[in-house]
């Protein structure tokens, strides 16, 4: 990319992070800081970690962060690195910038209020004057956003039911070509209402062993955010840490270790809610590239 293209994206970018870092400030939400190497991470099925020696850097601060709400910590957020294998393409890197912020006594439709509120706060910041121009897209923050549940995107989108999707074991490959291309494109989109087997970190709808109280957040057919209301009952939490590392050993992966005090911590933990929100693809989105690479200091492939 162009020496002074590249220059101008990085100096939005920082304006973006300090645009971060105001608002969540200025809404009495306390920054910090927890440690990226741990002996123990969340057992997640399809998502391989990067190992230290005998310490794993973190896919998300997420264990640690809500070991804090657990601690009396009631609004916090941080911005810090997160590490996965082996993901490499236009929209993702081994090494990714992630925002997370969590909320006592919040919901995942609290944290819907408070995406709208922090995208609307950087395009101000920007002057953007509440309309995001994404290649051939115009995304204007300023009408109603979209809200779409996963079964009701199924039933507009696919090519087959939600039902059908996960007995073929076909969701993500349904999700990623047939439903996400339709999703944000003229204002932003909240995808919600995850079926339960897909949000192992998350409450349950009340009445509902079907849904779960997830979201994920899309501008201009790309996913940036993914947030949910917390389960907060360990001994629910330890069951699906297991599944998850069952699906795993069916995948000739190896196992995780089981993050035993942060579910000690849990039975201590709020009500709360979460959210992860991909800053280099935020910053892609508001730079309009179409490569996460002209958005960061030095690729992988440049070290």
């Amino acid at each position: 990319m162009d020496q002074k293209k590249h220059y101008q994206n990085l100096k939005t970018r920082s304006l973006v992070t300090q645009a971060i870092r105001d608002f969540f400030t200025d809404n009495l939400y306390l920054e910090i800081e927890t440690p990226v190497l741990s002996p123990c991470i969340i057992p997640e099925a399809h998502i391989d970690p990067v190992t230290a020696e005998d310490l794993y850097l973190q896919a998300s601060p997420e264990l640690c962060m809500k070991r804090m709400l657990s601690k009396g910590f009631d609004k916090i957020f941080q911005i810090c690195k997160c590490f996965r294998r082996d993901e490499r393409g236009s929209k993702h890197l081994p090494e990714l910038t992630m925002l997370e912020w969590y909320a006592k006594d919040n919901t995942y439709l609290d944290l819907m209020d408070q995406c709208e509120g922090l995208i609307k706060f950087i395009a101000a910041r920007l002057r953007l004057e509440n309309l995001i121009r994404y290649q051939d897209k115009s995304i204007c923050l300023n009408q109603p956003w979209q809200k779409i549940t996963v079964k009701e995107a199924f039933d507009r989108y696919a090519d087959k039911s939600l039902k059908k999707a996960l007995n073929d074991n076909r969701f993500d490959e349904i999700l990623s070509f047939q439903i996400e291309p339709f999703l944000g494109n003229t204002t932003p989109a909240f995808l919600y209402d995850y079926p339960a087997s897909l949000a192992s970190l998350a409450k349950l709808l009340p009445g509902s062993y079907q849904y779960a109280q997830r979201f994920e957040f899309y501008m201009a057919g790309i996913e940036l955010a993914n947030g949910f209301t917390e389960l907060t009952d360990p001994d629910e939490q330890k069951l699906r840490f297991d599944d998850e590392n069952r699906i795993r050993q069916s995948q000739n992966k190896a196992l995780i270790p089981l993050p035993h005090k942060f579910l000690t911590d849990l039975r201590k933990m709020p009500d709360a809610a979460g959210i992860a929100l991909g800053v280099d693809r935020l910053v892609m989105i508001l730079c309009n590239t179409t490569s996460i690479d002209d958005v960061v200091t030095f690729t992988p492939e440049m070290l």
